[in-house]
């Protein structure tokens, strides 16, 4: 033991160890060799013993000592090394790793990337909302609240969320969406996407198939996809989802709509087609999945009842969030369930993350009772109009017969170019993006490619940004239109 030196400063026992580690490895102490005596190696180095007894329990842990009462300690005999791998050709590649079904299918998909490609000093993100606008008073206070808040004990909660939050989450949706249920009925999410795979993994076998809009949500679409369903497109139009066209296919289990503010076109589903898809889910055994994305966001008159709220037959599951209204980063949302499903879902959920945060929402529930959140809906919903407003005005100076569409609801248009065709939206957002406005083309939201003649389009996002930014932008925009046109 020689070669250790005297420990110096704080973290003897590291030095030691590290020490120790380095002299096993190198062969110094082989397999087999006595150690120095705790007593001995703590007197050598000035050391008290106690620091030298936990390095060497530490190095029996980890396997590199061998101790036992009334025994000098020695080098354990260290582990076979493992074979290495078989040099494999560059050409071969590395070995794919072993994958479910579920993982090889997800594994290939094509997903939309998290953040844009490049920075953008305007970006027309849709789901984005600025950081100002969040009621940081109002959450902090609530949250002070609930925190110190006694508790019997630090403990897992219920899988279908805080009865506090369900319960206002009850009185919420009958007061602001028309919807009648239970708490009981209501499970508590981590956001919309949660609430989509739930509902993939729950009800879609891999011989079954869905209905999704076209062009609609592509991560749900994605979700639905993974467990192996056939996608059956059914197109969107002015009023949402074309119900004359849902498919007869008997083996659709399930459609997912948006009818309250279609994604991304933006239409209202009219109470005929409410019916007609109700008849349709009715009639094929099929549950249909209302994704109420945005639907407290409507412009000149009250929310669009929830669908769900005219389902007499108990085929609908309601999925609400907050992301829209406060921050996507909070990733709290909601479910009202058929009763029928809830036990199962709640199963489902204690088995995928037990619960969402307790804190946050008891907090969403104190700002849901006293009122807060909807006086902050309220004030949000002044702010998002005035944005859209300054976005048409833009939109309405634009060349080339530009014009938006789904402009009545929601934090996004969309905006048809009839002067460009479908295969121009990704050099136009290039383009854009070059000259710091982020714009983002709406091809990628359709399963299929683009009909012929299909003009360009873009969907552009504006609750993240100022009147001011979004004046500045559209005016890039509008820029390199004309320029492309006069070219």
């Amino acid at each position: 033991m020689d070669q250790l030196q005297r420990p110096k400063g704080t973290g003897a026992g590291r030095r030691i160890y590290d020490l120790l580690r380095a002299q096993i490895a190198d062969g110094s102490l082989p397999a087999g060799a006595r150690a120095p005596s705790t007593r001995a190696l703590a007197s050598e180095l000035g050391v008290s013993r106690t620091t030298v007894t936990a390095v060497y329990e530490q190095l029996a842990a980890e396997g590199f000592l061998l101790t036992s009462g009334g025994r000098v300690a020695r080098v354990a005999t260290p582990p076979r090394p493992v074979a290495p791998p078989v040099a494999r050709s560059r050409r071969s590649g590395q070995a794919s790793p072993a994958l479910s079904v579920y993982g090889r299918r997800v594994a290939a998909m094509e997903l939309p990337t998290l953040a844009p490609q490049g920075p953008a000093r305007i970006d027309f993100l849709y789901g984005a909302l600025a950081p100002r606008d969040f009621p940081v008073l109002a959450w902090r206070r609530a949250y002070q609240a609930a925190l110190l808040r006694q508790q019997a004990a630090l403990y897992y909660a219920a899988p279908e969320g805080d009865a506090t939050l369900r319960c206002a989450l009850q009185a919420y949706l009958r007061r602001a969406r028309g919807l009648a249920c239970d708490a009981e009925q209501i499970l508590v999410v981590h956001g919309t996407q949660q609430a989509i795979d739930l509902c993939a993994r729950l009800l879609l076998d891999a011989d079954a198939a869905f209905v999704c809009e076209e062009p609609g949500y592509l991560m749900a679409r994605r979700c639905f996809e993974a467990t192996g369903a056939r996608l059956l497109a059914v197109p969107a139009d002015g009023q949402g989802l074309d119900t004359a066209r849902l498919p007869p296919d008997a083996r659709a289990r399930l459609v997912y709509v948006t009818p309250s503010h279609q994604f991304p076109l933006g239409g209202v589903l009219p109470i005929a087609r409410r019916m007609e898809l109700l008849q349709w889910a009715q009639r094929q055994q099929a549950w249909v999945v209302e994704d109420d994305y945005d639907g407290e966001f409507r412009y000149g008159q009250r929310p669009i009842d929830a669908l769900q709220a005219i389902d007499t037959d108990g085929r609908v599951l309601y999925i609400g969030t907050v992301s829209k209204a406060l921050s996507p980063q909070l990733r709290l949302g909601y479910m009202v369930l058929p009763p029928p499903l809830v036990p199962v879902f709640r199963q489902a959920k204690r088995l995928a993350d037990r619960h969402a945060p307790v804190l946050e929402q008891r907090v969403l529930a104190a700002l849901l009772d006293s009122g807060a959140y909807e006086r902050h809906v309220r004030r949000m919903r002044r702010q998002h109009e005035r944005r859209r407003a300054t976005l048409l005005e833009a939109v309405a100076q634009l060349p080339g017969g530009a014009h938006a569409a789904g402009t009545a609801a929601g934090l996004h248009v969309v905006l048809w170019l009839p002067a460009l065709r479908a295969r121009d939206e990704a050099p136009l957002a290039a383009a854009l993006r070059a000259r710091g406005v982020g714009v983002y083309p709406v091809t990628p939201l359709y399963a299929g490619p683009p009909a012929r003649g299909r003009p360009a389009g873009l969907v552009l996002g504006y609750a993240g940004l100022t009147t001011e930014q979004i004046a500045q932008g559209m005016a890039v925009l509008g820029d390199v239109l004309r320029a492309g046109l006069r070219g």
